[in-house]
């Protein structure tokens, strides 16, 4: 049954590609002009206005600042209102991400206002999973730190192993893998640290 009323349920997902649209329209960009604005594919961009896409934080921190607009009116929140004493998150509507091997599930527990500055996450590799990312703008930091199981990380050529309890630091402005050699599930904090 297909939903009519314009105005989101508590707790659903934010309507990116309504915002998308609209937000492009109102300024008369055609998806190629604001494809090269952002950085982001044209197939993307189409993909996610019509829904068949779920952005990760990081095209939807691009898409903001290409569109000129804060990530709380780009993802639909609350205009003027004020904030209340303690806002809670229900675990149903705290975004994740999967990687390619859906053996990694990063959990992102940061307000997305602050996506491209200060994010953290839970993540969660299975035995043999592996998190591979590419290089974050210069003067990018992680911070890795093991709750359960054991992980090994990659930074360019420097390799370490961390178990339960350990905390690895290192420049994310190289390529950068997190892996579980283990056969066990490996729980950890993930910090990203971006440049002011």
């Amino acid at each position: 049954m297909k939903r009519t009323t314009a105005k989101p349920e508590p707790h659903s997902p934010p309507r990116v590609g309504e915002t998308l649209a609209a937000l492009r329209q109102a300024r008369s960009l055609s998806l190629d002009e604001l494809s090269r604005q952002a950085g982001v594919s044209k197939s993307m961009l189409s993909q996610i206005e019509r829904n068949q896409a779920n952005p990760t934080v990081a095209v939807v921190w691009r898409l903001a600042n290409a569109l000129n607009v804060p990530l709380s009116e780009f993802l639909g929140g609350p205009q003027g209102q004020a904030e209340p004493a303690i806002a809670t998150v229900p675990a149903h509507a705290t975004p994740t991400l999967g990687s390619p091997d859906g053996l990694c599930e990063l959990r992102i527990l940061g307000p997305i206002e602050l996506a491209g500055q200060f994010e953290w996450y839970t993540l969660t590799v299975q035995g043999g999973g592996m998190l591979a990312s590419q290089p974050h703008e210069p003067g990018s930091r992680e911070h890795l730190s093991v709750l359960d199981g054991t992980l090994e990380v990659e930074a360019g050529t420097s390799r370490t192993r961390l178990k339960k309890g350990e905390t690895a630091r290192y420049a994310a402005d190289q390529p950068h893998t997190i892996r579980n050699p283990l056969k066990g599930p490996a729980v950890a904090m993930l910090v990203v640290l971006h440049p002011a």
